[in-house]
């Protein structure tokens, strides 16, 4: 039974979880729901900052830029600075059309932005003038527009690529890969659309006596689907029927009627060269340099120093949800590709993943997390010198203890571990620990003070730990203080050094309550009071003077 009275929080606190057989049970809970934490926390080389925006197309066919500027463009931005939130309005006139680009001040929400973007719209719809077409409001979705994975995918063989099959297996993959979790938006760069390409001989139009306007009107009165016919029986069923598109191969474009000549009718082979192809006219080309061997899904023999002949390629870029562990969705993609890389092989493609940001911000937390362990080790290793081996052995089990703590209210906060969040973490390990070697250097100067051995040792480890409650209390308030005003810093630097205001002040809290907690806890386990010898000498003394 301790008699002391403790006056501060600290020396209660210390009271409280001294002899109680829960304090164990608490900190082994800790380090579980710290460790748990880590492994479960969404992971990124950087932390996403939220950007928001959007543009509102207005069509206003037949009129001029002018026109457009006046009574579309100019209103517009005036309605629009109503929006609380907006940092830049970028208005552009044109023929026949008007955009007004919208930006909002880093940190606002998309969501809400969108919302407020799209209600002032279409809240002023009645002013807009006569022939306006329904405005399109088009916000900016920076989150999911930056790939975390790009596969570059090309022909194995080195010859030139089969185009249309190609272009039908990626669209197939790209489709199973938008089915992953947390995939937010997959798009192909440099593909070529398989089309029938049609090159007409101007020569042989002449002759004819036709324009390009005749020959696209007859491509285009077969090229586009005809409407399925639907209706009922006497007896009330239903008949659903359609027909066949017109264009299903080369020839079936070839014997596409343009026009009559003489009686005759002229079809396009006679005037034009027509094949099977892609869409040349987008001019995507892409090409990919590599060393063999290097890249991810590629097993070819590795041969390093020497380059493979450049390859078309068409890549895939993968882009995840915000908010959700950048190492998990680049493992998904992977493992499909891995899933399907017999049959890309089969048809002659081969694949390179030339960018994994899931790898990236793994590395990057992991070999943080390394410097975090090599830095405990370093203050293990001073403090054994300065206190002892059981003295530092206390110290250094707190600051894994503090680190849960405060991982676990990352997590359970919503924030994401990256370069950032480890950096806060690092930045305020060496006042973590400041606590804790605190307490255990009270306690051991109790230990060793004269009057030691009249004390019990729960009374001495109370009374040592509440002896520097107040004073640990103010200097640890004090260092938060220091951090308040960062999160008030504004723009993209406010947003992307938030996780340190936000994570210091808690791991600076969880040490006071480690400290205060398990240090006395841990004292009263492993510490002993040392024999003292004054008394003897006394003793001594006394006879001597007899």
């Amino acid at each position: 039974m301790i008699n002391y009275q403790p006056k501060d929080i600290a020396g209660k606190l210390a009271k409280a979880f001294l002899k109680n057989p829960l304090t164990a049970i608490l900190g082994a809970t800790l380090i579980i729901l710290g460790y748990i934490s880590l492994m479960v926390m969404p992971r990124e080389e950087d932390p996403q900052i939220a950007i928001s925006g959007g543009a509102v197309i207005v069509p206003i066919p037949g009129a001029t830029a002018a026109e457009v500027e006046k009574v579309i463009v100019n209103p517009l931005e005036r309605k629009l600075r109503e929006i609380k939130g907006i940092k830049h309005i970028y208005g552009m006139a044109m023929d026949n059309v008007g955009i007004v680009n919208v930006v909002y001040k880093i940190g606002e929400r998309r969501e809400d932005a969108n919302l407020k973007l799209y209600d002032k719209v279409m809240q002023n719809m009645n002013k807009m003038p006569k022939g306006t077409m329904q405005p399109l409001v088009k916000p900016f979705d920076i989150d999911i527009d930056i790939p975390i994975v790009t596969v570059a995918f090309y022909p194995k063989d080195g010859s030139k690529a089969n185009y249309e099959e190609m272009y039908r297996t990626i669209r197939a993959l790209q489709q199973k890969i938008n089915a992953i979790d947390n995939v937010a938006k997959t798009t192909l760069k440099g593909a070529h659309k398989p089309q029938f390409n049609v090159e007409v001989d101007m020569g042989k139009l002449s002759a004819y006596n036709l324009s390009m306007g005749q020959i696209m009107k007859a491509i285009q009165s077969v090229a586009v689907d005809v409407p399925d016919v639907k209706g009922r029986t006497k007896d009330n069923k239903l008949i659903i029927f359609g027909v066949k598109n017109a264009i299903e191969n080369v020839d079936d474009v070839k014997n596409i009627i343009v026009a009559q000549y003489m009686g005759s009718p002229i079809y396009l082979r006679d005037v034009a060269k027509i094949e099977r192809g892609i869409d040349y006219q987008n001019f995507k080309d892409a090409y990919l340099d590599m060393r063999e061997g290097k890249a991810k899904g590629d097993k070819e023999k590795p041969n390093r120093g020497k380059f493979i002949p450049q390859k078309e390629q068409v890549t895939l870029t993968i882009a995840k949800l915000a908010g959700t562990n950048a190492v998990f969705v680049a493992k998904d993609v992977e493992k499909v590709l891995e899933e399907h890389k017999a049959e890309l092989a089969k048809k002659g493609i081969g694949y390179v993943i030339t960018r994994d940001y899931g790898e990236r911000a793994n590395e990057a937390v992991n070999e943080l997390m390394q410097h975090l362990m090599f830095t405990i080790l370093i203050i293990a290793i001073m403090l054994i010198f300065a206190l002892g081996f059981k003295e530092s052995l206390i110290v250094t089990f707190s600051v894994p203890a503090i680190l849960a703590i405060t991982l676990f209210i990352a997590y359970i906060t919503g924030q994401t571990i990256n370069r950032i969040t480890l950096f806060a973490f690092l930045l305020s390990l060496g006042l973590l620990v400041d606590a804790a070697i605190i307490v255990i250097e009270n306690i051991h100067r109790h230990l060793h003070a004269h009057d030691a051995d009249k004390k019990d040792m729960e009374v001495l480890l109370v009374e040592a730990t509440d002896e520097i409650g107040a004073p640990t209390n103010v200097a640890t308030l004090a260092i938060i203080l220091t951090m308040v005003p960062m999160a008030f810093v504004g723009g993209m630097m406010g947003s992307f050094m938030k996780p340190i205001p936000l994570n210091v002040p808690v791991a600076l809290i969880a040490s006071l309550f480690v400290a205060y907690i398990f240090t006395p806890y841990l004292g009263l386990k492993l510490l002993k009071k040392p024999k003292h010898k004054h008394s003897h000498h006394k003793k001594h003394e006394n006879k001597e003077s007899k």
